[in-house]
């Protein structure tokens, strides 16, 4: 930004910086000499005294250019008509001044839930995007994450004492990598959107080819992977190549040769390949392909070349791929070879057995064959014999019977004998009809037609019933295979029905639904077409559970497969209630398993400091012995230290029924880790004269946090005591803080045994006691405590390795109310 602003100042623009935040960093102070710089409005909120923008004064200074830095800050409530530091720069640009501002990819309010996942950071200054979008200029400004880190790890962003938080925490190597990407598609889909309006504003529909866009289609037969390794080697050639998988469903649902299973494995082999899948409902394939790719703005289309035979191409006409090569205009369509070219079948029809195209060209052929073949025989009149002739003419009505059906060859036999009545039998030029001949030719003509073209019809039909039947249990088999894997099972089940059976919805419904008493537990594409109650279709799915479809009709032969669906369905929701029962159990497993663990724990843990207590008191009360003042004193102190042990235990005991049972009482506030600390290790009988001290630092640099004073003082006398409990005696323990992003971070640090990496969640369950020295230790409730009182302030304890050997406890506590604001 300070680079921008000397640019233009060169130039001869009037630039005004009107806030910048340094940052204290020196190089950045350096850039601003040479710039003009208005001076910023004080404002006091809460006992403290903030800078902010001076808008009053830089709408009467009116510069050409003004810098403003941080785009998503808050600004002091009081300092001015809007909360935000966004709104402001919209009132200057409407006032005629032009802005260069900066912003960090976390606060996009489109990434803040994004960022908040990746860094564990919650995000509560955000900028809209469309305000951002509305930018003249977006300049990425883009560095390594190690590059980042560096000049972090020198100091140049933040000051020493935040370096080791910010590069353990936030600035995480991963985190940066993360945050690099969103910010690089964030910019990429901003060039897609502007290119997008400008093609909409000029009537621009061709293939504008600003980078490649390879859409590679998918039938799920057995040449897939073949085609889509293709397509990705052609997506790959070019920088920035895309690569879009996409399968046209017809809307009838089941259609022949189409395994969801594989379908499955080749999205899943899209996805490795770095593309994206999508699937598409259309009844005309070729058109519903080339709209999908026009809409894309792909330059390229992958398909396989056909699997039908040359006679099947032959009777039904031109296939998918010269389809698609007729439509796709600008787009270049590959047609790939592979080994399934040729060597596969007629896709059968759910509703009749021939298409279309043979049902109009059958009876058109009843009635040319037999003319063409007139013509032809009348020429060579004389050579062949009636009977011949007959014979010729037969195989025509044969032929347009595997052609056209039952009703085509009906019409060429019709015709055939008038023709070779007419044409051929004495006396010729006449029909003669009264003949027995002529009667019984035409009989045997109508009788071979209908025999022949109805076994054909039967053929066709239980072939084409063998083929819908396998694909049928191809679909059952892939909907077991998904009830097996139990992944998302109800509504994944409930989106693969509303694709099988192309339906615009799928519900799941706890009763037979009336109008309007259908959850909203299911899936749907697009916009509902039929939403009124009258067009749903219900189907039982098991006690308590009925599908609800939505869309096309369903003929009886797919309803018996749409029960084997709702079947399905209803395990899955009968397996989900008996998880749900399952999961109300385990409380009551865990409660007995922590029940019997106390108990064990009671045996010999409270036993002992009582026992002691007892011992030394009994001794007091003895006639019999007369001690010393030196020995009374000893017993005195033997017993007080057992019961205070005692005390403890029960203590924790309480603190951690009261947890478990949701009844603590908590009373946050503000609360100052140089006031808690002390008073945390006093309470502690485990530092000695001989073992490892506490070394404290910069707890005085970090500010108030918000918890509860008593709770934050067990917390901290918890983790204290069990780093000083596995040290060594001559390697202290240290204690340091950290602020960074709202919160405080405070480390315990120890150069003991550590703990290993599977077993630290282990460390937090109650009456454990891992890596302890001797079975005298406690109940093991120390961690366990902690972490509930730590999370019960609304904070996280996490163990981490200490370098150089040993454990560090991360306690996060949120920053108070009033410190925080002193961040702004």
């Amino acid at each position: 930004m300070l680079d921008e602003a000397h640019r233009r100042t060169a130039r001869g623009t009037d630039v005004v910086a009107g806030f910048v935040e340094c940052h204290r960093r020196r190089h950045t102070e350096a850039k601003l000499d040479g710039l003009e710089t208005l001076p910023l409005a004080a404002h006091d909120y809460r006992g403290g005294r903030y800078a902010e923008l001076d808008r009053e004064a830089l709408l009467s200074r009116r510069p050409q250019l003004v810098l403003i830095d941080e785009l998503a800050h808050t600004n002091v409530p009081g300092s001015g008509p809007h909360p935000k530091r966004w709104q402001d720069v919209e009132d200057i640009l409407a006032a005629g001044i032009d802005v260069v501002t900066t912003l960090n990819i976390q606060h996009l309010e489109s990434l803040s839930d994004v960022v908040e996942k990746i860094t564990g950071v919650p995000q509560h200054e955000t900028v809209p995007d469309d305000f951002v979008r509305r930018a003249d200029e977006i300049e990425l400004v883009d560095i390594p994450p190690e590059g980042l880190r560096r000049r972090m790890a020198h100091g140049n962003i933040y000051p020493p004492e935040r370096i080791d938080a910010s590069l353990a925490n936030y600035f995480r190597p991963g985190n940066l990598i993360a945050l690099r990407e969103l910010a690089l598609l964030w910019l990429a889909g901003r060039v897609d959107e502007a290119l997008h309006k400008y093609r909409i504003e000029h009537g621009i529909g061709g293939v504008w080819e600003t980078r490649e866009r390879v859409v590679v289609a998918l039938t799920g037969g057995p040449e897939g992977e073949t085609l889509i390794r293709r397509a990705a080697r052609i997506a790959g050639r070019s920088a920035g190549g895309e690569l879009l998988a996409v399968h046209i469903a017809r809307s009838d649902g089941l259609a022949a040769g189409v395994s969801h299973a594989a379908l499955a494995a080749q999205r899943a082999l899209v996805e490795d390949l770095g593309g994206s899948y999508h699937s598409v409902v259309g009844d005309e394939v070729p058109t519903a392909l080339v709209d999908f790719a026009m809409a894309e703005n792909a330059t390229q289309l992958v398909l396989g070349t056909s699997r039908r035979r040359r006679l099947e191409r032959f009777l039904t006409g031109r296939g998918i791929g010269e389809t698609v090569v007729g439509l796709s205009e600008e787009i270049d369509v590959h047609m790939v070879t592979h080994e399934r070219a040729g060597h596969g079948r007629l896709l059968p029809s759910r509703r009749r057995t021939l298409p279309t195209s043979r049902l109009i060209a059958g009876p058109v052929a009843g009635v040319v064959i037999p003319v063409l073949l007139t013509l032809a025989l009348d020429r060579t009149r004389g050579t062949l014999n009636l009977t011949s002739e007959a014979l010729l003419f037969l195989v025509a009505v044969v032929g347009v019977a595997c052609i056209g059906g039952v009703a085509s060859a009906l019409i060429a036999a019709l015709t055939a004998a008038l023709l070779l009545n007419y044409w051929f039998m004495p006396p010729i030029g006449e029909f003669t009809m009264s003949d027995p001949d002529s009667v019984l030719a035409l009989v045997v003509f109508a009788v071979v037609a209908a025999t022949v073209a109805a076994a054909a019809d039967r053929s066709l039909r239980l072939s084409r019933r063998a083929a819908r039947a396998t694909a049928e249990a191809e679909t059952m088999s892939s909907l077991a295979g998904s009830i097996v894997r139990g992944d998302q099972t109800i509504p994944a089940l409930l989106e693969r029905t509303r694709e099988t059976f192309g339906m615009d919805t799928v519900e799941l419904a706890p009763k037979a639904p009336d109008a309007g008493s259908v959850t909203g537990t299911g899936t749907e594409r697009g916009r509902r077409l039929h939403g009124g109650p009258d067009s749903a279709q219900v189907v039982a799915a098991g006690p308590g559970a009925y599908l609800v479809l939505r869309g096309r009709t369903l003929p009886s032969s797919e309803r018996r497969v749409l029960a084997a669906f709702a079947a399905h369905v209803g395990a899955a929701v009968e397996r989900a209630r008996l998880a749900e029962a399952a999961a109300e159990i385990e409380p009551i497993k865990a409660a007995d398993r922590l029940r019997t663990a106390l108990l064990r724990a009671v045996s010999h843990d409270l036993r002992t400091p009582l026992a002691g207590a007892l011992a030394a008191v009994s001794s007091l009360r003895t006639p019999d012995v007369d001690f010393s003042p030196e020995d009374r004193a000893e017993l005195l102190e033997s017993a007080e230290m057992s019961l205070n042990r005692l005390n403890r235990l029960v203590e924790n005991l309480l603190d951690l029924s009261r947890l478990q049972a949701g009844a603590l009482t908590l009373e946050l506030r503000a609360t100052a880790l140089e006031e808690v600390l002390p008073a945390a290790v006093e309470s502690l009988e485990l530092l000695s004269t001989d073992g490892p001290g506490i070394e404290v630092q910069n707890l005085e640099t970090v500010p108030a946090l918000r918890a509860d004073p008593p709770l934050l003082e067990r917390v901290l006398a918890n983790l204290v005591g069990n780093a000083v409990r596995h040290a060594p005696g001559d390697r202290p323990v240290l204690v340091t803080a950290s602020a960074l992003a709202g919160r405080v971070e405070v480390r315990i640090a120890d150069r003991g045994p550590g703990i290993a990496a599977d077993d630290r969640e282990r460390a937090f369950e109650p009456f454990q006691r891992l890596g302890d020295r001797g079975n005298t230790a406690g109940l093991g409730l120390g961690l366990a405590l902690a972490r509930g009182l730590t999370e019960a302030m609304d904070g996280t304890l996490t163990p981490e390795d200490t370098p150089g050997g040993g454990l560090t406890m991360v306690l996060s506590l949120p920053v108070a109310a009033d410190a925080a604001t002193g961040q702004l």
